[in-house]
């Protein structure tokens, strides 16, 4: 039986809903009927690609130079480094209303 497709937009949302603390994993695992290593899969790839996880990657071209292929990588590298800067943001934000809270 194969597994069913999600589009990029829907795995999107899911990951921010999470990282917004709007809704907790189980919670979403039972709402979407998704299976928690699903769902661990999508916030792994999220954090460490952020807005261009879930984008299908292009195979490299044999015509590229090794400087586009650097330069191919370094941008990978920020755009992981920009995920992760984004879920610690949202961890922190919801962290400091917690605080402010009690």
């Amino acid at each position: 039986m194969p597994g069913r497709s999600f589009t990029r937009a829907f795995k999107l949302e899911i990951v921010c809903q999470l990282a917004r603390g709007e809704k907790r994993p189980a919670q979403i695992c039972r709402e979407q009927g998704l299976a928690e290593s699903v769902l661990a899969r999508w916030r792994k790839e999220y954090a460490e690609r952020g807005e261009a996880a879930f984008a299908s990657q292009p195979a490299p071209h044999k015509a590229l130079s090794a400087e586009a292929l650097s330069a191919e990588a370094r941008i990978a590298e920020l755009e992981r480094f920009c995920g992760q800067l984004a879920l610690e943001n949202a961890v922190l934000r919801k962290a400091l209303q917690r605080l402010q809270a009690t």
